[in-house]
């Protein structure tokens, strides 16, 4: 039995990786920062919270992840855990760095030290790209990260790329770009877009206020994203992918569609931070823009060449940009339903 370890188990990634991991006998270990969200609602819902190994895991202290590596002798690690929310990032830069990259060298050095022979992964962003130099993004383009959460994540990239070529680590990164679920947390902009539909449409909720509607993102669904994941790590040789669909909407196309699913016609009225979404139907505002919701430092497109991945491991898809905000927008109607 392969045994795993999956840090930041409370997240939409590792509820969907644990469940794939499971199903082919791993012995999942899920690391929780102590003080983090202790109902691991997502697991729950996945029916897979009973079959995982919870343990207390602060990636800041090297003690502590010598200890548990030492212990566990892994096989494989995925370090899925961050500080993930990009807009928080600029109020939290040192925090995020710690997290993100100080956690993730506490790792490798780990590896390094007591158990060589772990193969780690690396969860590395589209947000590296941050101000793009290139389009579409591939593996070789250059990195331009635009946030403290860009920066951070390229630190960790960087840092799994040097302990695989100076001490021989199968350490390896899949740069992910946006990838949304059911299981995506509400202060993300996809999350926020349905939930807050659904509410409008039960009465509990006026409007949805949004940022940046032009902001054009490389959106996929995260249970095939965590699929390459695990194609990257198995595969024979360590090596860092990009993992994306090639193609493009704007966050208006993603209000379009899911205001469609909850039968609203939006019709765009004015411009920059006084546009508005208007109901055709009812006349009433749907959406709304704030320059509060705007980044310091805006990424306006980010758009991912999947060649490499797709000729190379095999990757396929099973979900459409369609399918994905359908899938969101039934799991939101569904549970306010249950609820």
């Amino acid at each position: 039995m392969k045994k795993t370890l999956v840090t930041g188990i409370s997240g939409q990634d590792a509820a969907y990786l644990s469940k794939k991991l499971l199903n082919e006998g791993h012995h999942v270990v899920g690391g929780l920062r102590r003080g983090a969200e202790r109902t691991l609602w997502r697991l729950k819902s996945l029916d897979i919270l009973n079959d995982i190994e919870i343990i207390d895991l602060e990636l800041t202290e090297l003690s502590e992840i010598l200890s548990i590596v030492s212990k566990y002798k892994f096989d494989y690690i995925y370090n899925l855990a961050a500080m993930s929310f990009v807009g928080t990032s600029f109020g939290q830069p040192i925090s995020t760095a710690n997290t993100n990259y100080i956690g993730a060298l506490n790792i490798l050095e780990s590896i390094k030290s007591v158990n060589p022979d772990s193969r780690f992964y690396q969860a590395s962003t589209s947000e590296m790209f941050g101000k793009v130099q290139e389009m579409p993004q591939k593996e070789s383009t250059p990195f331009y990260p635009r946030s403290p959460y860009g920066v951070s994540k390229l630190a960790a990239h960087w840092a799994t790329i040097n302990y695989r070529e100076s001490y021989g680590l199968f350490s390896c990164s899949g740069i992910l770009f946006n990838h949304e679920s059911p299981l995506r947390g509400s202060e993300f902009v996809t999350q926020k877009i349905v939930l807050g539909l659904n509410a409008i449409k039960n009465g509990l909720l006026d409007k949805v206020v949004l940022g940046n509607l032009n902001a054009k993102r490389d959106w996929g669904h995260a249970d095939d994203y965590v699929s390459a994941m695990k194609l990257i790590l198995e595969n024979n040789v360590a090596e860092d992918y990009v993992v994306a669909t090639g193609n493009l909407f704007s966050v208006r196309e993603f209000c379009e569609l899911a205001a469609k699913y909850f039968d609203f016609e939006i019709n765009w009225v004015g411009e920059s931070s006084q546009e508005k979404g208007i109901d055709k139907k009812s006349g009433k505002i749907i959406f709304e823009v704030s320059k509060e919701f705007y980044r310091p430092a805006e990424v306006d497109i980010l758009h991912g060449d999947p060649t490499l991945i797709e000729t190379k491991l095999g990757w396929k898809r099973k979900h459409t940009f369609e399918s994905l905000v359908l899938d969101m927008c039934e799991n939101a109607k569904n549970y306010a339903a249950l609820n």
